[in-house]
Formats: structure tokens, sequence, C-alpha cells
């Protein structure tokens, strides 16, 4: 039921207008330009976890340095409802 309701919100949303703070749009772009170098080797849950935000910080930073303007000391984005989502659920 989770997805169907999903699928009714993204065809209504699918994209919101997001204003960060210019230091965390940059950190976001450094994210997505960051090298993953090395072997990952057995990971626990919660490392898994982490790993899986990591990726949803780099998709953010990539949208940033892609389609990000500056106004003022801000950048604006129109993100896809599902990374705003997993943005907001990591604050939680």
């Amino acid at each position: 039921m989770l997805a169907a309701i999903g699928e009714h919100v993204d065809a209504q949303v699918g994209r919101v207008t997001v204003r960060l703070p210019g230091a965390v749009a940059e950190a976001a772009v450094g994210a997505w330009e960051r090298d993953e170098l090395g072997d990952l080797g057995e990971e626990t849950h919660e490392q898994y976890a982490l790993r899986d935000q990591a990726g949803d910080l780099a998709l953010i930073g990539l949208v940033i340095s892609e389609r990000g303007r500056w106004e003022g000391e801000d950048v604006v984005i129109d993100l896809d409802v599902v990374l705003a989502g997993a943005a907001v659920r990591a604050s939680l």
C-alpha cells in the first residue's frame, strides 16, 4: 500500500523547490565529487544505512551542480520528491 500511495504522490508532486544555505549545498556537491576508493568489505546494517544516506546526499549534490542557482547566500534547486524525502527521513 505504501508503494501505491507513493505512485499517487509522485504523479501529483514529482519535484519540490528547495532553498539550501550555500555551505550545505557546497557540502552536498563535495559528496558528489568524492571518489570512493577501496573495497567496502562486509557491512553492518548501520553501515549499509549510512552508505545509502551518503548516496542520497551525493545525488542531491549532483542536482545542485547541474541545476542549482544561487540566490544571495542560498542555492535553490528543484529536487525530486524522493530525494527530498530521503533528506527529511535522515533528519528525524
